[in-house]
């Protein structure tokens, strides 16, 4: 009897703790801390978890404990004003973060770098990073900032577009003490005038990989040249892409830095503004420096019917666009991707207005910058216009070997839109190392209601019970959120029409 009671207590203690497995804490919002404020999410440092805010000429690092509760907040005066700064980006390590922004004074743009720690308070001197002397008032960002994936490197960059027909890009390479490492100067020969660059990644070891297309009229891309710059090297490998009576859409870069290999991903179509047919793959491999594979998958009629939402089973996917790429240690990789349009009393949106010329495009014509790498901060989470309503529908889910060959596919239903603003739709996604969770609201008597879908290694969909502690009362912006530990995830959410933070355990 007494080893039953036991038994029984025990049990008992499993289904409680898996009931209040995901649990949710959240900041009290402070007065100030309106829709309008601009924010970012440093990250968990030292065992607090930091969140920058600028309201007009404010700046501050936000500390919190491990209930949200606000420990810190401390200004960071040596900021200069709200209408010089151009941009600011954050890159968080176990015991610090670096700041690293950018600012206009006369017609000087300045990058600076500097080093805080786990309380917010800086702890080097301001590091002068580069300059750059432009002859306007400069609105978008004339550097891009990444960061290696562990976080080894960070490499700064420029280029300069003034002649169209030679591009002139500077990288500046340092390493995670921001000790320089390699500075170049390098030029790119855009011979097309509809010849385009794409997203940016810094691997492991320092090398800096990108796209050059051709796109014409905002139509599918019908050239692509594959660009790495070695990190201590001042010249480009160049390797040309073979597409073979195809079409591609954006394309997506991911680095797997494990297995020493690029893969280069996008949908593809047969016809010019057709439907789109399946993926496109391309895998280089750094050790023997040669594609390992260059292939398409086709959509199979069951996945397209399944995926397709309101659309035919021809344009299943033309309203798809992928948003995550998940790198395995086997070399095999996972990809999701979203549908997405908007419609308004004017005209209906379509993906080719999406493609809106050069990703690599400013009003000046002189220095370009990567809108891949905007921070919240400067991409506006609020639409004036109140014609224009925002779609955000299904999920789709792919795992492909480390050959590019489909393992399984699975759908992910939801249909969501609203006004004025996206923020509120789309998903986000946490990776708790068994399992891929995809965060995400769904419409539930008026009031937007946080859900938890998993997928598991073998394609297992399961739609997890409410987490604990989720208010009515909060409204979650999703999309906006990043994990900041293993299991551990911070997400901004709006209470009585101001920005507070919740965090989200996975226990």
């Amino acid at each position: 009897m007494i080893l039953g009671r036991w038994i029984l207590i025990i049990a008992l203690s499993f289904g409680c703790f898996k009931s209040v497995a995901q649990k949710i804490v959240y900041s009290e919002p402070e007065r100030e801390d309106t829709r309008r404020m601009n924010f970012n999410i440093v990250g968990k440092i030292d065992g607090n978890f930091l969140v920058y805010k600028n309201i007009r000429s404010n700046n501050s690092i936000v500390v919190f404990d491990d209930q949200m509760q606000q420990v810190a907040k401390v200004d960071q005066d040596y900021l200069p004003s709200y209408d010089r700064m151009i941009n600011v980006d954050f890159f968080a390590y176990s015991n610090f973060f670096y700041m690293i922004y950018q600012y206009q004074k006369h017609n000087i743009v300045y990058c600076i770098g500097v080093k805080l720690d786990g309380n917010g308070k800086r702890i080097s001197e301001v590091m002068e990073l580069d300059t750059t002397r432009i002859g306007f008032a400069a609105n978008n960002k004339i550097y891009t900032v990444l960061s290696s994936e562990d976080k080894s490197k960070i490499i700064v960059f420029k280029i300069n577009n003034k002649n169209r027909r030679l591009y002139a890009m500077t990288t500046i390479l340092y390493d995670n003490n921001l000790q320089l490492l390699k500075k170049s100067r390098l030029t790119i020969s855009m011979d097309d005038y509809d010849d385009y660059l794409n997203e940016f990644y810094l691997d492991n070891d320092g090398d800096l990989v990108f796209t050059k297309f051709v796109r014409n009229n905002s139509d599918n891309i019908r050239q692509v040249s594959f660009f790495i710059k070695q990190s201590m090297s001042d010249t480009f490998m160049v390797n040309d892409l073979k597409m073979d009576k195809i079409y591609l859409d954006e394309i997506r870069i991911k680095v797997d830095n494990f297995n020493k290999r690029y893969l280069l991903t996008s949908y593809y179509y047969r016809q010019k503004r057709g439907g789109i047919d399946g993926f496109y793959f391309y895998i280089w491999d750094k050790n023997t420096s040669l594609p390992v594979r260059q292939d398409t998958i086709v959509f199979s009629d069951d996945l397209r019917k399944e995926a397709r939402g309101d659309n035919s089973m021809k344009m299943a996917f033309n309203d798809y666009f992928i948003r995550n790429i998940i790198i395995k240690k086997d070399g095999g990789f996972l990809m999701a991707s979203e549908a997405f349009y908007t419609s308004s009393r004017y005209n209906n949106w379509n993906r080719w207005d999406y493609m809106y010329g050069s990703p690599f495009s400013s009003p000046w014509g002189y220095y370009s910058y990567s809108p891949y790498y905007n921070n919240l901060w400067w991409n506006p989470r609020f639409n004036n216009s109140s014609s224009v309503r925002y779609h955000v529908g299904n999920i789709t889910v792919f795992s492909f070997d480390s050959t590019a060959k489909l393992l399984w596919s699975n759908v992910i239903g939801k249909d969501q839109f609203d006004d004025y603003t996206d923020d509120e739709l789309s998903f986000q996604l946490m990776n708790t190392g068994g399992q891929l969770h995809f965060l995400f609201n769904t419409l539930e008597k008026r009031a937007n209601l946080l859900n938890d879908y998993t997928i598991s290694p073998d394609g297992q969909l399961k739609h997890n019970p409410t987490l604990k502690n989720l208010d009515r009362g909060y409204e979650f912006m999703p999309k906006f959120g990043k994990q900041v530990s293993a299991r551990q995830m911070i997400i901004p959410c709006i209470n009585r029409n101001l920005i507070c933070f919740a965090k989200i355990d996975y226990n």
